[in-house]
């Protein structure tokens, strides 16, 4: 990797991560059912690349991806 390249987590990655999903099927379905924005932006597609510093809030629950 480069140092124009940043490293990312994707949303369903993260939902598993974080404990909201258990399986990357569950992922799918829960980012288009809950109520997620990313920085103030409403996101619903799983594949959304989150970057450090980014804020994720899921069913009105804060996250700062680090």
């Amino acid at each position: 990797m480069n140092g124009s390249e940043k490293t990312f987590i994707t949303l369903a990655q993260f939902l598993k991560k974080a404990g909201i999903a258990a399986t990357g099927g569950q992922a799918k379905y829960l980012v288009k059912e809950l109520s997620i924005t990313v920085n103030g932006e409403k996101e619903d597609r799983r594949g959304r690349k989150l970057y450090s510093g980014d804020e994720v809030v899921i069913e009105g629950r804060k996250y700062t991806i680090e």
